[in-house]
């Protein structure tokens, strides 16, 4: 069995979950913290980032090429979408939440609300969150703005742009980064996404010592 080194709010690691149990591969999940930089985790992955999936002596890292290779050798479930121009819209937004949404919300909000709070026990900085919050809403309305076009992120059908920005956005909604109200049509794309048994698990999942908001794993908020 496929073994998944990851932690509960790794964005990364929560998109090839979703992604392995929409293909229905089967994963053990390996707790790895990071930045503890442990050595038997380095020599999986260098850059001693999550997620690392490994079965025996093969091991992949990072979770683009993760999933290019789930995509590659798995045919139930196809997620990158029915074309060329689809599967290019899939990378186009796949890359914007993993790259633009990432930095802009993710990144600030892990920093402030969950290491500092949690590992090193400090106060968080309130500038840096009230930062990562405008950014999530503006993000917001690009989300509406393209669900207003379209049934899904990337076309008609539900695939790996769905996949990776709902990863995104759970850990920032875990975070308490996300303000949904005037946000109809993320909420309900959103709702769509929680309500799929595929990604429930994740949503039951707990980082000790931070807890979410209570609507974080309601259906209906």
């Amino acid at each position: 069995m496929w073994q998944l080194h990851q932690f509960a709010l790794c964005p990364f690691s929560r998109k090839v979950r979703f992604q392995c149990a929409e293909k229905g591969v089967a994963v053990e999940l390996v707790v790895e913290l990071p930045w503890e930089r442990r050595d038997g985790f380095m020599e999986l992955n260098p850059t001693g980032q999550t997620p690392v999936l490994r079965d025996g002596a093969l091991v992949l890292a990072d979770s683009g090429a993760i999933g290019e290779y789930l995509e590659e050798t798995v045919d139930r479930s196809p997620l990158l979408g029915s074309g060329a121009a689809e599967r290019a819209e899939t990378r186009r937004m796949v890359a914007w939440f993993e790259g633009k949404f990432y930095a802009e919300v993710v990144v600030p909000l892990l920093g402030e609300r969950m290491f500092k709070r949690v590992f090193e026990r400090t106060a968080p900085d309130a500038k840096v969150i009230r930062a990562a919050a405008r950014a999530a809403e503006a993000h917001l309305d690009y989300l509406d703005f393209i669900l207003d076009h379209r049934r899904w992120l990337s076309g008609p059908a539900f695939g790996l742009a769905d996949i990776a920005a709902a990863a995104q956005v759970s850990v920032a909604d875990y975070l308490g980064g996300i303000d949904w109200d005037g946000h109809d049509a993320a909420r309900q794309w959103y709702s769509a996404i929680k309500s799929r048994p595929t990604f429930r698990p994740l949503l039951g999942e707990r980082m000790e010592g931070l807890p979410p908001p209570g609507h974080y794993d309601k259906l209906d908020w």
